[in-house]
This record gives C-alpha cells, structure tokens and sequence, in this order.
C-alpha cells in the first residue's frame, strides 16, 4: 500500500539499513481501516520483536506524517492483532536458495575484506570453507579482539555460498545473543519442535560471538545436540568469539572440545602497512581518496580496531563535507578530537635520548663533532626519526644538531637507502616508528 511504501525511507534513516532490513522488510501491509494501517508479518520471531521494540517508533513516523490520529496495528499469522505487552527479545535470520538474508551487510564480501600478515589465515580458512561447505575445515573457530573484522569474514563467507557460487543451501547467520533469545523464545511460547527444526536443517549455521553461550546451561545442551547433528550430517558450522575456546569461562568441556576438533583461526590487531591500506580501500568506497598524511595521521593514532578506523574515516569525511575545506591532517586532527586521546607530544630530545640509549652512546655524542661510525649512524638515525615522527624541516633538524641542512638530507637519504636493502634494518625503524607512534 502506498502510505506503508512512503514510509519505507523515513524507517530506513531512523533505524540504519541492517536493522531496516531484518524487522522491518519482512513486514507487509494487509489493510487500511480508515485511519489504521494493519501490518502483519509470517515471521513469529520478526512479530514479536517489533511489537515490543519497534511499533511505537513506527507508530511516531506514521503519525509525523499522517497525522495524529493515524495508527498503525500488528497482526499476528493467527489473524489476531498482537497487543503491545513485554516479551523476550528474539530474532531470526536465515536465508535459503539464492538470495543473501537483509541483515547481510552488502559491503562484507572477501573482495572487500583487506588482508594482512594479522588476519591472512583467517581470511583463508573462510575462503575455504565458503567454497567447500562442510569439507573444509568443520566446525572453523575464529577468535580475536572486538572490531578486528570477525563479523565481515561470516557475511563473507554467506555472500561467497549464496550469491557467488549459487548454491541453493540454507544458511542461517545470528549472534549467539539472538540464537539465546529465540531459545528462550521458544522455551515460553512452548515451541522448542519449531526451534529445533530451523537449525537442525541448516546446511550452514554461521553464530557470531559464541562466548556469550558461557554460563547458559539450558542453551549450551541444546546447542550441544543441535551442533552435533549438523556435524555428523556433514553441515557447515562456522562461529567466531573474542577468546580462544580455552579462555571462555563457564563452557561446558564437552563444547569445548567439539570446538578444538576443527580449525582455530586467530585475528590479530592489524600492524600499519594494513591500517593504512583498510583506510585506503573504505575511503575508496564512499568515493574519497585520502591524502596520504592523512592516511597515516589516523593509521597511527587508532591502532588496533578496524571499527574504530572507519568511523574515524566517516567523521573525517562528514566533518570536511559540513565545512568545505580540504581535507588535510589539521583538519582530521579538529574532526577527531574528541575521539582520540590527546596526542603524546614526541620532542625532538625525546628521539634523541631514545636512539642514544639503544645504541649505547650519550647524547653529547651524538650533538657532537665525531663522525667515528659508532656515532654517525646513530645521528643519522635520529634525524631520520624525527623527520619522520615530527615532520620537521631540514634546517630545523640542522639547528638541532649543529649541522647544515645538507648533511640532514643525506642522512635521511642513507637511512631510507639502508631501510631498502636490510630487512632486518627496516624491522627495527618501524619499530622505532611505533614506539613513538603508540
């Protein structure tokens, strides 16, 4: 019905696209009584929660636009109109045949996903099991921090089965907070035959933050027998968790070692070649090509979760739209200042009395006259760092050190000539780098 379509945009902005498409695509306008508009939906699970979540905000949109008196009524599958009294939260997702259920985020494919030296085996054991469901690795673990991409590598691997290769499988995604929920659901509403049926016929069951199973008794033996059947009948079970299964408290033993038996993929906060690069490709995303000082200011200062990079970007971007200036890093430094925590301010005697007392030698020496190689280089590498961490000018260095300018730009040239032919060399700038940086 029209006024229902009208609406469709003003949902979709109130409650982002994910949450738009899990609670409110499936619903579907039966009839307009005058001024009520009769919703109903065939998802018990998808009518429960948004008769206790979502109804009134629905309610608020509809009567901002059609004013006071329209209302807006949810009919259960039964025919009767659900009455708005609290109930367990509960949400189902599960997609079948060819098409990829709403809550998929479009953006988490493999294309998308940037790999580097922290994330490369994960990214590979999904690959794996997105071509071969069920021959791969069964069940496969991934564990790692908040943030680090766990959640993309599931979508991944559900776009890979349903949409690249087009297989016609069942597949369900959830948190495991929605899988507790649905039990409990289904435990009240006395419907544990229908729970079971829905995840027992999954051909692939993909459970995001498994940890949250730890300490639930009732939902650890269903999910135990509901896991062991889908594994002795060869189906998918792909979960991922902030910890190792060792590290979960509260887990029964037996899960725990149903969990050891497959492929344990671990995510590690990403190093700064692969932060820059993941800001690189989501800025390429929304149309924007970062400077890279830019690229490396935030790089550096947000070092280990990929959302909080991305976000970063977003208000970078928004900020620089709402002001039209030019991005550049005082900009992103204005635009992040409440997010970040206040820079720490390297000097230039900080560097110094770092690379001094790594090498051996005293800061006299290295503002010194001598040019022996046990000071030379030394001094080479510090002025090399602080063109790099403070961005000064040749002829500021120079003063620094009581040398012409000159001298600076050939130590800077030697140092980087150095970094280029010794790896083992390059290893310990970067992570002179990252002292400063972290």
């Amino acid at each position: 019905m029209k006024r229902w379509i009208d609406l469709q945009p003003h949902l979709r902005q109130m409650l982002g696209t994910e949450e738009y498409g899990t609670w409110i695509r499936p619903l579907s306008p039966v009839r307009l009584e005058g001024s009520t508009l009769v919703l109903s939906c065939t998802n018990d699970i998808v009518t429960d929660w948004v008769r206790d979540h979502l109804l009134r905000d629905i309610q608020t949109v509809a009567r901002s636009h059609y004013g006071p008196d329209f209302h807006i009524e949810l009919e259960t599958p039964n025919g009767s109109h659900a009455p708005q009294t609290a109930s367990v939260e509960s949400s189902s997702t599960s997609t079948t045949g060819r098409h990829a259920s709403p809550q998929m985020n479009p953006a988490y494919t493999f294309d998308r996903f940037v790999i580097g030296p922290s994330n490369q085996f994960a990214c590979a054991a999904a690959e794996a099991v997105a071509e071969r469901p069920g021959q791969a690795y069964n069940p496969l673990f991934i564990y790692g921090g908040s943030g680090l991409g766990k959640t993309h590598l599931l979508h991944a691997i559900a776009h890979r089965i349903l949409h690249e290769r087009g297989q016609r499988l069942r597949v369900v995604y959830m948190t495991t907070e929605q899988f507790v929920n649905q039990l409990i659901n289904c435990i009240r509403r006395k419907k544990m035959d229908e729970f079971r049926s829905t995840f027992r016929a999954a051909d692939v069951l993909l459970l995001d933050d498994i940890q949250f199973i730890a300490g639930k008794e009732r939902t650890q033996v269903e999910f135990f027998h509901t896991f062991n059947t889908l594994q002795s009948a060869g189906r998918q079970v792909v979960f991922t968790s902030d910890a190792r299964p060792a590290d979960i408290p509260g887990l029964e033993e037996r899960l725990r070692s149903r969990f050891l038996q497959g492929l344990l993929a671990d995510i590690q906060p990403p190093e700064l070649e692969t932060r820059c690069a993941i800001l690189r490709e989501k800025a390429r995303a929304i149309g924007w090509q970062l400077p890279e000082d830019v690229v490396l200011f935030i790089a550096r200062r947000v070092q280990k979760n990929v959302r909080e990079l991305e976000g970063c970007l977003n208000r970078s971007v928004a900020f620089a739209q709402l002001t039209s200036h030019p991005m550049t890093v005082d900009l992103v430094r204005t635009a992040l200042s409440q997010l970040l925590p206040d820079e720490h301010r390297t000097s230039p005697p900080d560097v110094i009395r770092f690379v001094a007392h790594h090498y051996g030698v005293r800061v006299a020496d290295l503002k010194g006259r001598s040019n022996r190689r046990s000071i030379a280089l030394p001094r080479q590498v510090a002025m090399f760092l602080i063109r790099e961490i403070l961005n000064l000018s040749y002829p500021e260095i120079g003063k620094i050190f009581a040398k012409h300018h000159s001298t600076v730009i050939y130590a800077v040239d030697t140092v980087q000539k150095m970094r280029q032919s010794n790896p083992d060399f390059d290893a310990t700038m970067t992570s002179f780098r990252e002292h400063f940086e972290s």
